[in-house]
């Protein structure tokens, strides 16, 4: 099993080289030199390089996910209260001063 995915993993990292145009003249290739059906084959490359590299990716568990989404919302309340008292405080000073 291992050997499979370094298998696949050093097959997935082998650059390829890029397609030539499929003899379309200057004129038909458009102003870069690329025909129509060169820039369809470089999107279908692209995906597919994409779709590979989302395959190596390690993603997290639902668990995880809600821990760390709890998280975020315990600091963004806690620093919504401690923000709110600092303003109030400091409003409450300014309108003394200013009184």
């Amino acid at each position: 099993m291992a050997k499979d995915k370094t298998q696949a993993a050093s097959v997935a990292e082998t650059p390829s080289k890029p397609k030539a145009s499929r003899g379309k003249s200057k004129e038909e290739a458009g102003k870069d030199g690329i025909s129509l059906t060169g820039r369809i084959d470089q999107a279908k490359e692209f995906f597919d390089q994409a779709k590979g590299e989302l395959k190596k990716v390690t993603w997290p568990t639902r668990e995880e996910t809600v821990k760390t989404g709890i998280a975020v919302l315990v600091f963004s309340v806690v620093m919504a209260i401690y923000l709110g008292v600092v303003d109030m405080a400091l409003s409450r000073l300014v309108a003394l001063i200013l009184s």
